[in-house]
């Protein structure tokens, strides 16, 4: 059985589609381009198909990762290239690689987030993000299935800057007012803080109150390093994998031929 782990995004309107609506078309193209999946055991089976920490509806991203088991090798790349033609445009693979270590969804331990806030002047941003990253904790509220819950949102932030606005952004939304953008690195912790409770907090300490909804999108997830205190890739290790594996001793077909009677 074959492991391929693969990236894919949610852009455009795309973002509002849920985890159950990107299942159905992944599972269509699945069929489409058919791909050898191998299935799970029982009355019922199913593709064996993993998905890990997918963003919220409502939210973009750059950086989301799931993991197939297929019943007969394929080329990643190859395979990667039919998926995406059967894919709606938004929903886009990205990335597709052999999966030759474990743990994936453990090396999702942070994710990067843009933040765009339309009708807000960056400066009053800058003081709402020195007034949080000064608290020692702010906690906000949000509603679960079991009532309302209060939690810190400070500690999960590892960074919160205001950044230039770039292209992209300008492309996304025209920029007929004023607007600012924030980077936002934070950690994959439990309670999950999400975008939209940092936005809350900022709201808590310097009452920053954006006239419409901020654009979110996921620019990248996975394991936090302390030292460079940046998100890596999670694919690397199996890329690395490959590269570093040692080769295969060959052996000749004179080594492997029974030697013939002496002349």
């Amino acid at each position: 059985m074959q492991r391929i782990r693969l990236r894919y995004t949610k852009r455009g309107r795309l973002r509002f589609t849920s985890h159950r609506d990107f299942q159905r078309a992944f599972e269509r193209a699945l069929r489409r381009s058919e791909v050898p999946m191998a299935y799970s055991a029982g009355f019922t089976p199913h593709p064996r198909v993993s998905y890990a920490n997918a963003a919220p509806t409502g939210t973009g991203s750059e950086a989301e990762y799931l993991e197939i088991a297929l019943a007969e090798p394929r080329d990643p790349a190859v395979l990667r290239e039919l998926l995406d033609e059967s894919m709606p445009v938004g929903l886009d693979i990205i990335d597709a690689v052999e999966a030759h270590t474990s743990g994936l969804a453990d090396r999702l331990t942070a994710s990067v987030w843009e933040l765009r806030l339309d009708g807000v002047e960056p400066a009053a941003v800058e003081r709402a993000v020195e007034a949080f990253l000064a608290a020692e904790a702010v906690e906000v509220q949000r509603r679960t299935k079991n009532g309302m819950r209060t939690f810190d949102t400070r500690g999960a932030v590892v960074s919160l800057e205001v950044v230039p606005v770039t292209a992209t952004a300008e492309a996304d939304r025209p920029l007929d007012n004023a607007c600012a953008i924030l980077r936002l690195v934070v950690r994959h912790l439990t309670p999950a803080v999400r975008p939209d409770d940092v936005l809350s907090g900022l709201r808590a300490v310097a009452d920053l109150t954006p006239p419409v909804p901020a654009a979110v999108t996921r620019l990248a997830q996975g394991l936090f390093d302390e030292e460079s205190g940046t998100v890596t890739d999670p694919l690397a290790p199996d890329r690395e994998a490959v590269t570093t594996a040692p080769p295969t001793a060959a052996v000749s077909a004179d080594a492997k031929a029974p030697e013939g009677p002496a002349a």
